[in-house]
């Protein structure tokens, strides 16, 4: 099992893991910055901890979301 995350790992490093870095970044960063967002915005509404619960449920559920159209090489 660690073998196959080092391997993933350098894979991605070198930049031979997905076909499209360009894409692959573009969608980390619109997950990263509706996150972000939510969790300012949430933070300063209600309180930081349920800011931070939010943002990382909804964060962490877009993922999934964000990658499906991902190719990977």
């Amino acid at each position: 099992m660690f073998q196959m995350f080092s391997s993933s790992i350098q894979l991605f490093l070198k930049g031979k893991l997905f076909r499209d870095g360009r894409q692959v970044f573009s969608q980390w960063l619109k997950g990263f910055l509706l996150t972000l967002g939510l969790l300012l915005g949430a933070g300063w509404v209600f309180n930081p901890f349920i800011g931070v619960i939010l943002a990382s449920l909804v964060g962490g559920a877009l993922q999934p979301y964000l990658f499906k159209d991902l190719k990977y090489n």
